[in-house]
């Protein structure tokens, strides 16, 4: 019966178009991968979970590399920094520090929590030292640094915000939002710890590196202290 069953799948798997079965090969390699890690999952398991040969993923991919690299665009990961820019171009233009660092927080957040699957992936290939993870820095991980360097150091040479590092400054962001997405997605899934929005998570964390970096005292302070000046006053 178990020949049967995998003979039927691999007959429907033949039915499917081209572009279709590629990316059915993705997603359950993608999932195998998550679950067990990279060393742990054969191109055997793959072509088993997926009911299709071993020859059939090698016809798609020829090597592992074109695997790993179709996982990083069926997730749009080359994309995401783009599709990032564009909602806060305005913001950029503007010199709008509270709504750039606001957009770019709520967007990793919200990806994070819409793919937990692949962040585990991702977590599995930094700690194997893997190919996809390599790849994943080089789309992503630089260029999202390299934007948070630049627009700090443009908004010191405008005289808002101080005089330090512009990418250990980047680097203390992400980590925020980073070890946020691991906590509620992976290790703290009930939210014991913490139960906020990804709206109020970005918004907070965006009001503490303001207030650690922007040479003027954030809205709330310079009212507490105009609050005070005016009760003395009395």
């Amino acid at each position: 019966m178990q020949v049967t069953e995998q003979g039927a799948g691999a007959t429907a798997a033949g039915r499917m178009a081209g572009g279709e079965r590629r990316e059915q090969i993705v997603r359950v390699a993608m999932r195998l991968f998550s679950e067990r890690g990279f060393r742990g999952t054969t191109t055997k398991e793959i072509a088993r979970a997926a009911s299709v040969s071993e020859a059939i993923i090698f016809r798609h991919f020829a090597t592992k590399e074109e695997l790993y690299a179709a996982i990083l665009d069926m997730k749009a990961c080359a994309g995401n920094m783009s599709q990032l820019r564009e909602t806060f171009a305005e913001s950029v233009k503007r010199g709008d520090d509270r709504a750039v660092f606001e957009s770019v927080a709520l967007t990793m957040l919200q990806h994070h929590e819409e793919d937990a699957e692949f962040l585990r992936l991702l977590l599995y290939s930094a700690l194997e030292g893997h190919e996809l993870f390599k790849m994943f820095w080089e789309r992503n991980v630089r260029e999202l640094s390299d934007f948070l360097r630049n627009y700090v150091r443009e908004r010191q040479k405008a005289g808002a915000l101080r005089e330090m590092e512009p990418r250990l400054v980047g680097r203390a962001f992400a980590g925020m939002i980073l070890h946020q997405s691991l906590s509620n997605n992976l290790f703290d899934k009930s939210r014991s710890l913490l139960d906020i929005s990804n709206e109020r998570a970005a918004r907070e964390f965006t009001k503490i590196l303001l207030h650690g970096t922007s040479t003027k005292p954030p809205p709330e302070a310079d009212a507490k202290k105009r609050n005070e000046t005016a009760t003395r006053k009395r």
